[in-house]
């Protein structure tokens, strides 16, 4: 078995999962025993000051990140939150993913987000998208998803509305020539 991690899996037209309809999700593990990722471009009515109020972190709402959107991560365990960000020194909770990416679920993190300490580029999402032993490759199998190596300019500098366009495209065609039919040859 090949490991998707550091892959986009891109919902196909035809996913019709309300929670996974054109979501982008950043695979962050993957093994035989399963998968997790982070849906990247599922905006919920939610801001980064206001989660950290929520969540009793002092944070400065004057700055741009206090502003950005959390995202919807996944289905699972929505009352726990994950940070994917660029590198960053002295952030020994976080866990490198990639050359680029970087992964935490640490306090101490959350409360630099706001301050001159926060990493260079960051998201937040509420929850993740997790797969049992073999269902990632079942779905794969009946063509659920599209799969390309991860992109971080997708995760951090793509508008979020145009994600699940930008990561079609990184496969060397146009979203709209995708059918919303499955089929199999």
């Amino acid at each position: 078995m090949q490991s998707l991690e550091n892959h986009f899996l891109i919902a196909m037209p035809s996913m019709q999962d309300p929670f996974f309809k054109h979501s982008v999700t950043y695979i962050c593990e993957h093994n035989e025993d399963g998968a997790m990722g982070l849906v990247i471009n599922q905006p919920i009515n939610i801001t980064v000051g206001e989660l950290l109020d929520k969540i009793e972190i002092d944070n400065d709402k004057s700055t741009d990140a206090s502003q950005v959107s959390v995202f919807a991560g996944g289905p699972v365990k929505t009352d726990r939150g994950f940070v994917l960000h660029s590198p960053q020194l002295g952030y020994s909770a976080s866990q490198k993913l990639s050359r680029d990416i970087m992964i935490t679920t640490s306090k101490d993190v959350l409360a630099k987000l706001t301050t001159e300490h926060a990493p260079e580029q960051f998201i937040i999402t509420l929850g993740y998208s997790g797969w049992e032993q073999g269902q990632l490759e079942k779905e794969l199998l009946e063509n659920s998803w599209l799969i390309i190596k991860a992109d971080p300019k997708i995760i951090f500098d793509t508008p979020i509305e145009e994600r699940w366009e930008k990561a079609v495209s990184m496969l060397g065609f146009d979203a709209s020539q995708l059918s919303s039919e499955a089929g199999h040859a």
